[in-house]
């Protein structure tokens, strides 16, 4: 017992001073976790000695993670991409499953382990991803969702792949129909659990947060223990608990208390990973690492921008999409892991795959936390991509009004409310918007509007801002937004430009940069709810009258937003 607490407090210790160093340097974390095994791993110092509890502990760490994106998953917030994330999804797993087997081929692999190459390609790594871009502020945006969406279904994927790995060997479509009748079964158990059980004992469970907390855990790991039971894993059964509990009122209260869990085990897996270098024979691997490397960070974001692109996406979303699925996911650890049990591939095959995860996350990490830099030096490369669509050219639409004296970027969430304020003030606007699936909603409602990019200056070309009034963009991207600002500026110096941004220090750059009002989403918010206490003060019944006006506009827009 004193070992494992001292070989958990040295991983603790360790991360925390790169951690530590990292955000002094405002480098990302993960790649300094990593590092951290390494170092006090077998390759580095030798000093964790209990390997078989760090990886149990790890394993919890997926799991707290996989459950905190399951309590976070709103499948009405992917109405507007499903689409892409659908159809997309297949044609990229099918395509890189294919490339990994043929290229698998190429290095010389043989059997079982062939198909377990196309399996680790495929899939991307929704731990990594949910994190960073929550780090970023960015789950909420286009992109975000894309991705959100894109994981979800290599998930879905995943489990089916890793309830059939038994029968890759020795196929059978009795055990593979058995694989499908556990996931559909347990995800049955979800539903009818998420709908009519636990809304009953949730209710009963919110009068104490230590219950309520402690009945969180408890579904979490009853989950987790029934995939482990129906031969699927621990994570897909974390997964499908925070799923099931998604649509609970008290989901936000139960994401608050299990973070800090989250945020602890998950440290403790990505330094295991690091952990789990193993360099023997590195020779031999060297090349098919390289190769494999190769098309993980490379080919699979081009092939996922280029289907972006086919479904009318712009560069700047089919980029900031493609590279932030460029590593391999945790799932493949999974998979290999089952392999390596059922002895489907080799010892050195596992390592392999440990080792290329690590690079390809430590690369992706960085790709996502420097995506709006990396993306402002090769935009001009991408143009090539946006010749592939045709939605493009189609999604535009204008009245008769020559000249509209508003120009609106951004029409989702935030958007929507503006433009329902200009409708009362009989103003003539223009809409703006780099979402194909909204654009095409707009011009069913004869709503004038323009498809396109605020950072691209085709577009603002396009919008005649020597002539218009105000332009207000909700789009919370610093560089597009100087961009805009300068752009306007310098045909137009009497428009009213109101711009947004997430934090204090964007704000006041874009006020230096000339903006006359810059929207922060949760200072307005502070104040907005202040003007209405201050109005409301303790009359009950202008506050009874105040939450009817707000669900009768959440029900219209709900309406809007996801039945059109």
């Amino acid at each position: 017992m004193t070992s494992i607490f001292f070989d958990i407090g040295i991983i603790i210790i360790f991360a925390t001073i790169l951690g530590y160093i990292g955000r002094l340097l405002k480098q990302p974390l993960i790649p300094l976790y990593i590092l951290a095994g390494l170092i006090i791993g077998p390759v580095g110092l030798g000093w964790i000695t209990d390997y078989e509890v760090i990886g149990t502990l790890s394993e919890i760490g997926v799991a707290f993670l996989l459950f905190v994106v399951g309590l976070e998953l709103d499948l009405r917030k992917l109405k507007d991409v499903g689409n892409v994330v659908i159809t997309g999804s297949i044609i990229q797993i099918v395509a890189m499953f294919l490339i990994g087997i043929s290229v698998g081929v190429w290095l010389g692999f043989i059997g079982e382990e062939l198909i377990y190459l196309g399996l680790i390609v495929s899939f991307s790594s929704t731990m990594v991803v949910i994190k960073l871009l929550a780090d970023k502020n960015e789950l909420d945006t286009l992109h975000g969702r894309i991705v959100i969406g894109i994981l979800l279904m290599e998930d879905l994927f995943a489990i089916l792949a890793i309830s059939s790995l038994q029968t890759i060997s020795n196929f059978s479509p009795l055990l593979l129909l058995e694989a499908i009748f556990k996931v559909f079964g347990i995800i049955a158990l979800v539903y009818v659990s998420g709908r009519f059980i636990f809304p009953t004992i949730f209710k009963v469970a919110a009068r104490s947060q230590e219950i309520l907390f402690l009945i969180a855990i408890t579904v979490c790991f009853s989950f987790g223990m029934l995939g482990l039971v129906l031969g699927l894993s621990i994570a897909i059964g974390a997964f499908l608990a925070g799923v099931s509990l998604a649509n609970l009122p008290y989901n936000l209260e139960i994401e608050s208390k299990v973070r800090s869990l989250r945020d602890f085990f998950s440290t403790i897996f990505f330094v295991s990973l690091g952990m789990g270098l193993v360099f023997t024979n590195i020779t031999k691997w060297l090349l098919p690492l390289i190769i494999l490397t190769a098309i993980i960070i490379i080919f699979k974001p081009l092939l996922i921008t280029t289907i972006l692109s086919f479904f009318g996406y712009k560069r700047k979303t089919a980029f900031m999409t493609s590279t932030t699925l460029a590593q391999t996911s945790e799932f493949s650890l999974i998979i290999v892991a089952q392999g390596a049990i059922l002895g489907h591939i080799s010892n050195e095959f596992l390592s392999i795959t440990t080792i290329l995860a690590t690079i390809t996350i430590t690369i992706s990490t960085y790709f996502i936390k420097f995506d709006s830099q990396i993306y402002e030096k090769s935009k001009k490369y991408l143009r090539f991509f946006e010749s592939f669509s045709k939605t493009n050219r189609e999604l535009t639409y204008m009245d008769e009004h020559p000249v509209h004296k508003v120009v609106l970027i951004g029409y989702d969430r935030m958007g929507y409310s503006i433009a329902k304020s200009l409708r009362k003030m009989k103003k003539h606007y223009l809409i703006v918007d780099f979402n194909p699936d909204i654009v095409k909603r707009l011009i069913r409602a004869k709503q004038p509007c323009i498809y396109g990019d605020a950072g691209d200056i085709e577009i603002l070309e396009k919008l005649k801002l020597h002539q218009v009034e105000m332009v207000i963009s909700t789009i919370p991207d610093v560089n597009a937004a100087k961009l805009l600002i300068k752009k306007i500026r310098h045909v137009n110096a009497h428009s009213i430009i109101i711009v947004t941004a997430m934090d204090i220090e964007d704000a006041l750059k874009l006020y230096d940069e000339g903006a006359d009002y810059v929207i922060m989403p949760h200072i307005l918010g502070g104040n907005h709810m202040a003007i209405m206490l201050e109005d409301i003060s303790y009359d009950l019944d202008k506050l009874i009258e105040t939450k009817i006006d707000h669900i009768r506009e959440l029900k219209e827009r709900k309406e809007v937003h996801y039945h059109h």
